[in-house]
């Protein structure tokens, strides 16, 4: 059925949560990933 480990987490994950949990999630880490390396950025201009 599956051929991999890596399909089947793929297949629990989504059977385990919806489609907007998903795109919530991912906007967060975007959202989170944007600020920790704004911040990084920010603090480099700053020492300069």
């Amino acid at each position: 059925m599956f051929e991999s480990l890596d399909e089947q987490i793929r297949h629990d994950d989504q059977v385990e949560t919806t489609r907007a949990e998903r795109i919530l999630k991912w906007t967060l880490m975007i959202v989170i990933s944007l600020l920790v390396f704004g911040g990084l950025y920010m603090g480099i201009r700053l020492l300069e």
